[in-house]
């Protein structure tokens, strides 16, 4: 068990790479620096992702997060690195990450990016009934 911060995101083959379906992934406890002031920035991240050939896998993706901890970046590039980075990783057919930052100076901050295929339309979320 790794105890220690890393960037490398490893992957594992599509067990069903004949179908689209969604992976969602929340990470509650992701945390980076303010640039300006050091202080702690804390967020969600929401991963969304139609798999092509590869998986990310997920303890790989828990110390590639923490990796982020003492590193001092603007919430709008971190989330555009964080998803520069898992499709470089695992080149799916679609991601989208949105990162919702807690209260910093009385603004909450969500930034939202996606990547596709070309040949892509972004995907529709399916969203169940309240109590399912």
């Amino acid at each position: 068990m790794s105890t220690q911060p890393g960037e490398k995101l490893e992957t594992f083959a599509n067990p069903c790479r004949g179908r689209d379906y969604t992976i969602q992934l929340e990470v509650p406890e992701f945390t980076c620096l303010c640039p300006r002031t050091g202080q702690p920035d804390f967020a969600t991240l929401d991963i969304t992702y139609v798999p092509d050939l590869w998986c990310i896998e997920l303890k790989s993706l828990k110390i590639y997060v923490w990796s982020y901890r003492n590193q001092g970046t603007f919430h709008e590039a971190v989330t555009n690195r964080i998803l520069d980075d898992l499709v470089a990783a695992c080149q799916p057919r679609f991601m989208r990450v949105k990162a919702e930052f807690k209260v910093r100076g009385g603004i909450y901050t969500t930034v939202t990016a996606e990547h596709q295929q070309s040949d892509r339309h972004p995907v529709t979320p399916v969203v169940m009934p309240p109590g399912y």
